[in-house]
């Protein structure tokens, strides 16, 4: 996953103390996400989605939704 995406996210909220508030995560949890040390999970990236009125998607967050089929 590219980090730049987690970066703009942190920016959008002015810190990652900030962003980790918005979407229910800690901080030191949203550092792992721009050092790539883990993605963000498909829950996450749903409240980051609603969280940021949708300015930011949870698709492209998380790459493991890319795989969910909708029927």
């Amino acid at each position: 996953m590219s980090k730049i995406i987690y970066q703009e996210l942190i920016d959008h909220f002015g810190s990652q103390l900030a962003t980790g508030k918005a979407i229910g995560v800690s901080q030191p949890t949203v550092c792992g996400y721009v050092t790539d040390r883990w993605n963000m999970t498909p829950i996450v990236a749903m409240r980051a989605e609603a969280a940021t009125n949708g300015k930011f998607k949870a698709v492209d967050l998380c790459p493991a939704l890319k795989t969910v089929v909708l029927s």
